[in-house]
């Protein structure tokens, strides 16, 4: 019931925002009582937390794996870690709406919980370029964390405007960003 109650919040508020979905609503969506919701969650506030940390666990796992993953070179990892963003957007679909967009709902305490998370996966991007630079797969003159707050910026703004029934495919999406971090768009 619990994971029932979870995917009907996050249904509405991807539908109808964080602000307006009411507990009532998700109960209803599903045919049960307010004091099954209770059984469960104290309030929406800690529904939407436990969406954020669903989610950014499922992120982070992901990457680590592909961080892990020593066959590779770091420019493959990087372009993994990009297309894995993408394609979470794509198959997460209503969950990476509701954890980009609904996150200023999040009350102090909740946040302090989440943003080590959120953290961690930017600083793994960061140790990534660092290592990538160490290996001369990635040039030294570059500001490591501007570039990874810029890679984190196009890959998470894309639940806005990412079509998974689009013109372009998430490896292409993928594949446009890191060639525009790694080459830039300036003619030789």
């Amino acid at each position: 019931m619990k994971e029932k109650l979870t995917e009907h919040a996050v249904r509405l508020f991807d539908e109808k925002g964080f602000t307006v979905t009411s507990i009532q609503d998700i109960v209803e969506s599903i045919g049960v009582t307010k004091g099954t919701f209770y059984y469960y969650f104290s309030s929406k506030e800690e529904l939407l937390k436990e969406i954020h940390m669903r989610y950014i666990d499922g992120l982070l796992s992901k990457q680590e794996r592909v961080l892990g993953d020593d066959r590779k070179s770091y420019m493959e990892k990087l372009y993994d870690i990009v297309h894995l963003s993408i394609l979470d957007i794509k198959e997460q679909g209503a969950s990476a709406k509701v954890f980009f967009r609904e996150m200023r709902h999040l009350s102090k305490e909740s946040l302090d919980a989440i943003e080590p998370k959120r953290d961690m996966y930017r600083y793994n991007i960061e140790t990534l370029l660092k290592e990538g630079r160490k290996n001369g797969d990635f040039h030294e003159d570059f500001d490591v964390s501007i570039v990874a707050f810029g890679i984190l910026g196009m890959m998470n703004w894309s639940y806005q405007w990412y079509k998974p029934d689009g013109a372009k495919s998430d490896q292409e999406i993928a594949r446009t960003f890191v060639d525009m971090v790694l080459k830039g768009i300036e003619s030789e």
